[in-house]
């Protein structure tokens, strides 16, 4: 049974510092691209960052370029998303993706259809 699993969120205050983790199961993730998503109450999902299947690739959306910055450890089936200068615009639930065939990643990637999704880690930036 393939499993995605984020971690790694909290309660935090702005300008606090988050690393997010999603660890496959069932599946090797050095084969499929892997992205981040975010979900706001009452807003729709946002794509936030993702990374190419080696790691050599990455893209990030404007509101969080500079801030954020994904990662990944082939040999632990992981991958990351550091955040770093919080801001209470930054709270949602946020998820991983991951999808097959070492697809290119970039402004669009987030418009396709993946092929496994976590269940999602809540972040809440608030004083």
């Amino acid at each position: 049974q393939v499993q995605l699993v984020e971690s790694g969120g909290g309660v935090v205050q702005p300008g606090d510092s988050l690393t997010l983790s999603c660890a496959a199961s069932g599946i090797q993730l050095n084969t499929f691209a892997v992205a981040w998503f975010r979900q706001a109450p009452g807003k729709e999902r946002e794509y936030v960052s993702a990374i190419d299947f080696v790691g050599m690739s990455t893209w990030r959306a404007d509101s969080v370029t500079g801030r954020f910055t994904i990662s990944r450890d082939n040999a632990k089936n992981t991958v990351y998303l550091q955040m770093n200068r919080l801001k209470p615009e930054d709270t949602s639930v946020y998820y991983c993706a991951a999808k097959g065939g070492k697809p290119i990643i970039g402004p669009y990637f987030g418009r396709e259809d993946m092929d496994h999704w976590g269940k999602g880690t809540l972040v809440t930036v608030s004083s």
